[in-house]
């Protein structure tokens, strides 16, 4: 039956599948930021950690408040930038990986920015 479909309907059944394995793969290795979880599952926050940057949750928070949402940093970087560091876990990988971390900067006591940092 494939091989009576025209070239581009070929294309598109493609497209849809490549989709569809895309988007369970995604619900399958991420999840939702919770800040319990976070709290006591810190091997695996590399599951929120993309949630808890795209959703911009953290970003005009005082450090007060990240403190409640995310617990202690890690490490606190107060040199050049004024930062809490957090570790998210390593993801499972057939290949060595560096370690990523949390970085989130404060400018004037409040969240300016969130990204991960690597090792």
């Amino acid at each position: 039956m494939l091989l009576k479909l025209k070239r581009g309907d070929k294309i598109g059944i493609f497209f849809f599948v490549a989709f569809v394995i895309s988007t369970s793969l995604i619900y399958l290795f991420e999840e939702q930021f919770v800040s319990y979880k976070w709290k006591t599952e810190q091997s695996r926050r590399y599951k929120m950690v993309d949630d808890l940057i795209e959703s911009q949750t953290l970003i005009g928070l005082s450090k007060q408040e990240v403190l409640v949402l995310l617990g202690q940093p890690n490490t606190t970087i107060l040199n050049k930038k004024d930062a809490f560091v957090y570790n998210i876990g390593k993801q499972p990988s057939f290949v060595e990986t560096k370690r990523e971390h949390l970085l989130v900067i404060f400018i004037n006591n409040h969240v300016d920015d969130v990204t991960l940092a690597f090792e």
